[in-house]
């Protein structure tokens, strides 16, 4: 009988499969093909252990075989023992097997094993296959040895470990758990309500409100979470993922957010929600504008964003994505969407909804491998009656610890800046509450050092192109990370002289 895997033993197990792939494949990839490998090794383990449990009751393979016995079905010859069995041919035989698994399962799985090139022997060979089965072969990954959410840490652990090892590759599908967290607790999710992200990445915010409804003691399993996300690899993961944290009412879609929204009302419009959590993609410029200015629903009311950054794009998006009773948010944006003088009539219109809450200046690193400073901006749909018209600003720069080159959030940083949040009142050099008639009195600029006293001047605009051009240039880079990051420090010195 199989034993219990400890937290310790399931990340050496999982990190074992990334060393045999180092040399062979870019980091960047390793997510490709270990995270479908475990997740066939994981439904194979818990089909048998649901059929030895059949077998106790009903003392017959075939009824033990039933669907009913079984959350997934698998097919005669792709099961986790079939593969293991292969001596050649394995990764063409293996992803037959995974699009089998596909489609038996149509409601659930359709293209969750995402879009690897199996058959590529240049890339995978037969004994390298060989050699991450057998690895994966020597845990059984059944329930009772590892229950749901401890296999969901263990994939949060590994996604953690993939975007440190990818480099500037990361921030696709990796931000800060501890940012999220906070973002999560700020918007208090509640047990049947439905959450969203329009740019979901690996499902890293859906899991937070999940495991934070679960931890407050609530019912869990009754939130409804929907996500999109442009990377087909990596919107596969993100369903692998929330089936490992034992979501079953997770939706993820693939495909762009600003072209094609996924979800929808029964009227063709967007559909709504309760929670929002968000990192888009920082100031894209390749998206459809002239679409967008023409939008079908209705997400140009604030106007359209210059080509060059897409920013506002998606603020509205968001925007029109709330429950307009219920509906919050909390979004993740450089500190630029503040105060850039090309969005000040679209930041207008922003003040002037009367949506934004709260406007969360953060310190740096807090960003995937970037320096940049964070600003978590929330909207309220409905606000409480005495915080209409108002906005409060938090100067949270100092509240970040880093340790071994990465910044996080220390359970005490997010408690002050929790608190501050809740209060919804002035505290000295911290926090200030602004009306709509005072930011409209600074030509409706957010940026947080014209509010909270003692804050960092706000950047200008001069040097918030030169670090956006240095941005794009991290983005478009393959080994320059030293000398950019050299670039950033250099003008964030300048900056602060």
């Amino acid at each position: 009988m199989s034993e219990r895997i400890s937290q310790r033993e399931l990340e050496d197990y999982l990190w074992g499969a990334a060393v045999i792939l180092r040399g062979l494949i870019d980091a960047g990839d390793y997510k490709q093909y270990i995270f479908p490998l475990v997740f066939l090794k994981r439904i194979s383990d818990v089909y048998d252990e649901e059929h030895a449990t059949a077998m106790e009751i009903y003392a017959d393979t075939e009824l033990a075989d039933l669907p009913e016995n079984h959350r997934f079905a698998i097919p005669a010859a792709c099961h986790w023992g079939d593969i293991r069995a292969l001596t050649s041919e394995i990764g063409a035989t293996a992803l037959n097997a995974m699009r089998a698994i596909e489609a038996a399962n149509p409601d659930t799985l359709p293209g969750v094993f995402g879009d690897g090139e199996w058959g590529n022997k240049n890339l995978l060979p037969d004994s390298t296959l060989a050699d991450l089965i057998e690895h994966f072969s020597t845990e059984t990954l059944s329930l009772a040895n590892l229950p749901e959410d401890e296999l969901g840490n263990g994939y949060e652990f590994l996604i953690k470990k993939f975007a440190d090892d990818s480099g500037h590759t990361a921030q696709e599908f990796y931000t800060n758990r501890t940012l999220v967290h906070l973002m999560t607790l700020m918007l208090e999710p509640q047990p049947s309500e439905s959450v969203y992200d329009p740019t979901c990445g690996t499902g890293g915010m859906l899991i937070s409100t999940a495991a934070e409804v679960k931890r407050q003691g609530k019912e869990w399993r009754n939130l409804r979470l929907y996500g999109q996300e442009l990377n087909y690899g990596t919107s596969a993961i993100a369903r692998m993922n929330l089936f490992l944290h034992g979501v079953t009412d997770g939706h993820i879609a693939h495909g762009d957010t600003l072209a094609r929204p996924a979800f929808h009302d029964a009227k063709g419009q967007l559909q709504t929600f309760d929670v929002v959590l968000a990192n888009p993609p920082y100031s894209i410029k390749a998206w459809n504008r002239d679409a967008f200015s023409n939008d079908p629903y209705g997400r140009n009311t604030w106007g359209v964003p210059p080509q060059g950054r897409a920013d506002y794009a998606f603020f509205q998006h968001i925007a029109k994505s709330l429950d307009p009773k219920t509906g919050r948010a909390a979004i993740l944006f450089p500190h630029g969407v503040l105060f850039r003088r090309e969005e000040a009539a679209l930041r207008e219109a922003l003040v002037k909804s009367d949506l934004i809450e709260c406007v969360l200046g953060l310190g740096a690193g807090l960003f995937y491998n970037s320096p940049m400073e964070a600003v978590v901006i929330t909207l309220r749909a409905t606000k409480p009656a005495q915080n209409k018209g108002k906005v409060l600003f938090i100067n949270a720069i100092n509240e970040v610890a880093r340790e071994q080159a990465q910044s996080f959030l220390r359970e005490t940083h997010k408690a002050k800046i929790l608190d501050a949040y809740q209060s919804f009142a002035d505290v000295d050099l911290f926090a200030t509450v602004a009306t709509t008639d005072q930011i409209a009195d600074k030509s409706y600029s957010l940026a947080i050092p014209l509010y909270v006293a003692g804050a960092k001047a706000a950047d200008s605009d001069e040097h918030v192109d030169v670090i956006d051009a240095a941005a794009d240039w991290r983005a478009a880079a393959d080994n320059s990370d030293a000398v950019i990051g050299a670039v950033f420090t250099l003008l964030r010195s300048e900056m602060s002289a």
